[in-house]
């Protein structure tokens, strides 16, 4: 594993290298506006399959494919008006669309997890960009770290979980978003949130009309995310806490007293958002702490997708 820092001098240079290990069956790390991504050439199925095995992800667990361009979406998935509303709106960013897979279409069966659909996302990141575009291939690209723990917004998350598991590691900065993006199924009749993220459901019924909440099958997820033990640190997970007990680090938000980190000393829910995934790996390496506590986030915006991934942060470990 090599991990490359981006300039402007040198970003040339790191995304031909990628593209050639991409092309060649191997896996790139690389930054998105979400988190970072373990890349892998969507169409061959051995690199597919070495994004599970280097993840320890369960088979079963969907993939998102990354495009660098809408019209690349038509090779991979009938699409709707809905999706051509959204994607106009929404493109590149945090939105995922969950579509029927096309007839022929290229990408492996097994980033479907044996579904006849198949989720697809534009980041909005340079370096992904870039990188798509010299590969000239859709990408899939889960989180790149090890299955069900805190998702990387840093290249050097993505090096302590993954290590030589992973070729090339395209260290971008920081990732501007912090949480992974809405997933939208859109295979029938009512478009339905499958995972909550930085778009909210009043801004994609606001251009399609009414939008449901998923009911989940833990045993057969049809995008990711959707596992009740997801997004877990090494310490033990307390919610809604107002204070910490003994042994515990207490992260918190807006005026929260006597906190260990504080997602947002101002109470603004983007920026908890961007800071929770790096602030939970702070806490774990400290070796300071026991436990892990959290103040109560507010349900509305960005703050269900949060919630969401606190709430199974913080689930029974499986």
């Amino acid at each position: 594993m090599t991990l490359r820092g981006v300039s402007s001098s040198s970003a040339a240079a790191y995304i031909a290298e990628g593209a050639r290990i991409l092309r060649t069956g191997g896996l790139v790390a690389f930054p998105t506006e979400t988190v970072y991504g373990l890349g892998g050439d969507a169409t061959q199925g051995k690199a597919v399959a070495r994004i599970f095995a280097a993840k320890g992800r369960p088979s079963f667990n969907p993939l998102i494919v990354h495009v660098a361009d809408v019209d690349w979406v038509a090779d991979l998935a009938k699409a709707d008006t809905r999706f051509d509303i959204l994607a106009r709106a929404f493109w590149p960013g945090p939105l995922t669309f969950v579509l029927p897979r096309r007839d022929g279409c290229p990408a492996s069966e097994l980033v479907s997890a044996g579904l006849d659909s198949i989720a697809v996302r534009m980041p909005d990141h340079p370096v992904a960009q870039a990188l798509l575009r010299a590969v000239q291939r859709p990408l899939a690209a889960p989180s790149a770290n090890a299955s069900g723990t805190v998702s990387p917004t840093l290249a050097a998350h993505v090096a302590s979980s993954l290590g030589d598991k992973v070729d090339l590691i395209i260290d971008g900065g920081p990732c501007r978003v912090g949480l992974e993006s809405t997933v939208l199924d859109l295979t029938q009749g009512k478009a339905t949130i499958l995972r909550p993220g930085a778009i909210i459901a009043e801004q994609i019924a606001a251009l399609i009309g009414p939008v449901a909440t998923a009911t989940e099958d833990p045993a057969l997820p049809k995008s990711p995310g959707q596992l009740v033990s997801h997004y877990a640190p090494v310490l033990p997970l307390r919610l809604n806490a107002t204070t910490a007990g003994p042994g515990e680090a207490l992260l918190g938000f807006g005026s929260s007293s006597n906190a260990a980190l504080n997602l947002s000393p101002t109470g603004d829910l983007v920026e908890a958002a961007a800071n929770l995934f790096a602030m939970m790996r702070a806490l774990d390496d400290s070796m300071r702490f026991s436990a892990m506590a959290v103040a109560p986030i507010p349900a509305t915006g960005i703050g269900i997708a949060i919630n969401d991934r606190l709430k199974r942060a913080a689930a029974p470990r499986v």
